[in-house]
């Protein structure tokens, strides 16, 4: 870890957690890639037993708001599902040519060193105001964007749930 990057666990915050894409390129610039993204968030909060609490999957970069896994870190949480979202998104069907094994989003030939950045920003939220605002920022950062006109058209998010009245793709746990 980075020197003076400080990470607070076992407190029983939530946290507020932003990762990008390699060299924050729109990786997940497909709905495809999005939904193979929150298939996996919610295969890996049920594996380790996490609150989802919120999140938003934009084309090069993701927000969550999580609470703490029963078992391990944030961290880990991080570290399983970069690792399976990649995994997933470099798999390819063996029918075709080597250049259609590449992954889809390479630049003219050039072959990605990874999907992920290193790295994730990590901030404590211990107060429901505090909640709350990071809830609005991240639900309304596809229309900061330009992606959408109202949160609710970017079904990559938790908005729905909030606010919507709507179930959504992943199940969303109430903060405590």
């Amino acid at each position: 870890m980075p020197a003076g990057l400080k990470r607070f666990y076992g407190k029983g915050h939530l946290h507020f957690i932003t990762f990008s894409c390699y060299r924050r390129l729109p990786l997940l610039k497909t709905a495809r890639a999005r939904d193979i993204f929150v298939k996996e968030l919610g295969n890996i909060r049920d594996e380790m037993g996490f609150h989802l609490v919120g999140y938003v999957v934009m084309p090069e970069h993701v927000h969550l708001l999580i609470g703490e896994p029963k078992q391990g870190t944030p961290s880990i949480v991080l570290q399983k599902l970069k690792l399976r979202v990649a995994r997933k998104m470099r798999k390819r069907k063996r029918s075709g040519s080597a250049a259609q094994l590449r992954l889809p989003f390479a630049e003219a030939g050039e072959s990605l060193r990874a999907f992920w950045q290193a790295r994730f920003y990590d901030f404590n939220v211990y107060t429901r105001g505090k909640m709350k605002e990071k809830l609005n920022y991240m639900h309304a950062n596809p229309v900061v964007r330009g992606l959408v006109e109202h949160p609710r058209d970017w079904s990559w998010s938790s908005w729905g749930f909030y606010w919507g009245g709507e179930e959504g793709p992943i199940r969303i746990d109430l903060a405590e």
